[in-house]
């Protein structure tokens, strides 16, 4: 079985992004500027923002955190929002989800200028994507494709299963799929029968928010999975491990290719997010 290694991709693609950098910076005298905005209290959210912020030191992004309680108004967050609308040293901006309870993630998304929108998740942004004229691609799905890219695995063709509807990975990820020319299908927690659906794919993104949901036993010998899933699980000794939606270890020696979990899509999802501040820079300077 192929390992699909994110971290590697993701130190190849980061290695040449500081390098279009300081091209860019060169020519406009500016540096890419990304604001990351966290509401509240959640610890897997303070973890996946500090982490956005030191890619940001490593690569030579500028980055603006803004961390805000949990008790924050809807008309404060909009305010803030506002004035990183208007900041010219901010080229994106990102919301961290989930939203605490009493905020609608669709409404503050929406407060984004689409300009700015790193992640591809504003209602125009998701307009444009399908209509093929993308400003920002959703980081996840386009990290999934670029680590396919890495490989040589062309989707053309393949019969393709996303278990998963979000905006966030989902949604777009079956579209990324359907651009590349895979016959893709969607399944979901209303799906019947999902193991008829991923046994019969040849590459299936499990992308559905529950630890080890999938097995060797729910896909056909020689497809490809690709497991955006990641949570945190107490071991032995109190500590914690992370563990995606597939169980990784029964698939050796049966499936052609795989990502593990820690260490597969991961990576390229912040590696994507810098990738997409500097595309965002350079439409914002032309």
């Amino acid at each position: 079985m192929l390992r699909l290694n994110g971290k590697e991709v993701s130190a190849v693609r980061r290695a040449q992004l500081k390098s279009k950098l300081k091209d860019f910076c060169n020519r406009t005298n500016h540096t890419p500027g990304l604001a990351v905005v966290l509401v509240g209290d959640d610890p897997a959210s303070h973890v996946y923002v500090g982490g956005k912020i030191r890619a940001c030191a490593e690569a030579g992004i500028n980055s603006f955190e803004h961390r805000l309680p949990v008790d924050t108004t809807s008309a404060q967050l909009k305010c803030l929002i506002e004035k990183l609308n208007d900041d010219i040293a901010v080229d994106g901006i990102l919301v961290q989800l989930p939203l605490p309870k009493g905020l609608d993630s669709n409404k503050v998304l929406g407060w984004i200028d689409p300009d700015k929108d790193v992640d591809g998740l504003t209602p125009s942004s998701m307009g444009h994507l399908w209509l093929d004229k993308p400003r920002a691609t959703p980081c996840t799905p386009s990290g999934v494709m670029a680590i396919l890219n890495y490989y040589n695995i062309a989707v053309e063709g393949l019969k393709a299963v996303v278990v998963g509807r979000s905006n966030i990975v989902g949604k777009p990820m079956a579209y990324l799929l359907t651009q590349a020319n895979a016959t893709v299908t969607i399944c979901h927690s209303k799906t019947k029968d999902l193991p008829s659906y991923t046994r019969d794919a040849d590459i299936v993104v499990v992308a559905a928010g529950k630890p080890q949901m999938l097995g060797k036993e729910d896909f056909k010998r020689g497809s490809i999975v690709i497991d955006v899933g990641i949570h945190h699980q107490p071991v032995k000794d109190g500590k914690n491990k992370l563990f995606g939606d597939v169980r990784f270890e029964e698939l050796e020696g049966w499936v052609k290719a795989a990502t593990p979990v820690p260490g597969g899509v991961g990576p390229m999802t912040i590696s994507m997010l810098l990738e997409n501040t500097l595309h965002l820079a350079e439409l914002n300077h032309i």
